[in-house]
């Protein structure tokens, strides 16, 4: 298979994880993966980001804080906007579908609330992954440290993927920024951009055949002059 082949594949197997094995990432295989991921382009080398690994009893109480906070419905103010306000209808289609592929794999129905949020909830267990990261970010980038950082996490992802493992990125943490700040120790200036899961994917797990579709070329590709 030559290089192009490969990247091809990597692409097209790629796929959010959320079912893991409980097998060890070594920290070696980690820490090159990570390596890798900071070749991402950056303008003006900045590279802006950084990743943090929850383990242990920090790692827990974190968990714990996060459902806790989520089912008493207490909400903080983000440290930027993902989500446009309002919502385009043809974005809301987009995110509908998604949720349909996910929950559709799951085989919990549309009115099964107890069972969404279930499945829910363990975003804030970082779907009990080997590897659990906080993405963060220093205030004052700007857009364009998070398009550079965006780069990074794929870099990431598509790394992981070469070297057998799975990831899932996890946009949900990011709605308790103060609250992760406080647990881990950091600076307000740090931001909470998005958690991260990484290790071995559970081949039994029905949640990883969740596949969702993306756009036809002509829906954002077009030729000017």
């Amino acid at each position: 298979m030559n290089a192009s082949d490969i990247f091809s594949s990597l692409v097209h197997e790629r796929h959010s994880v959320r079912g893991y094995l409980s097998t060890p990432v070594p920290d070696a295989l980690l820490h090159e993966v990570l390596a890798l991921a900071r070749m991402a382009p950056s303008g003006a080398n900045l590279q802006p980001g950084a990743f943090i690994a929850v383990q242990g009893e920090v790692r827990r109480e974190l968990s714990n804080a996060l459902v806790t906070s989520w089912r008493a419905g207490a909400q903080e103010k983000e440290d930027y906007d993902y989500f446009p306000n309002p919502m385009p209808m043809i974005l809301r289609r987009r995110q509908v579908a998604a949720a349909q592929a996910l929950y559709g794999a799951l085989g919990v129905a549309r009115d099964d609330r107890a069972g969404r949020d279930a499945q829910f909830e363990r975003n804030f267990c970082f779907f009990d992954a080997p590897v659990a990261l906080v993405v963060t970010m220093a205030h004052g980038f700007g857009s364009g440290g998070y398009m550079d950082l965006g780069m990074s996490l794929y870099g990431l992802m598509l790394a992981a993927q070469s070297k057998g493992l799975s990831t899932c990125a996890i946009g949900a943490v990011a709605s308790y920024p103060s609250l992760i700040r406080q647990h881990l120790g950091l600076e307000a200036s740090s931001h909470i951009v998005c958690g991260m899961a990484l290790g071995y994917a559970d081949p039994a797990a029905p949640v990883n055949t969740t596949r969702t579709t993306r756009c036809d070329l002509d829906d954002y590709f077009k030729v000017i002059g």
